[in-house]
C-alpha cells in the first residue's frame, strides 16, 4: 500500500508542477497582451479558465496525497 501512495504522490507531484506551468504561461501571455498557441482561451482572464482550477484542484489533491503518506510512513 505504501508503494502505491507514493506513486500517486509523485504522478500528483508532476500534474501540479505541469498544471501551473501552464497557468503561469498562460498569465504570462495574458499580461504581455501575447496570443497564446498552447491552447488557452485567447484574451479571457487566466483566473477565469479551466487551466487554473485544474492547477488548484491538483494542488489540493496533491497536498492531501502528502498528508497521507506523512502518516503511512509514521505508523
Amino acid at each position: 500500500m505504501q508503494k502505491l501512495i507514493l506513486t500517486q504522490f509523485v504522478v500528483l507531484l508532476f500534474g501540479t508542477l505541469f498544471a501551473w506551468s501552464n497557468f503561469g504561461w498562460e498569465l504570462y501571455n495574458w499580461i504581455k497582451d501575447k496570443a497564446c498557441t498552447t491552447g488557452c482561451a485567447v484574451g479571457v482572464n487566466p483566473f477565469l479558465t479551466p487551466c487554473f482550477y485544474g492547477a488548484v484542484f491538483f494542488t489540493v489533491a496533491f497536498i492531501l496525497s502528502a498528508i497521507i503518506l506523512k502518516n503511512i510512513k509514521q505508523l
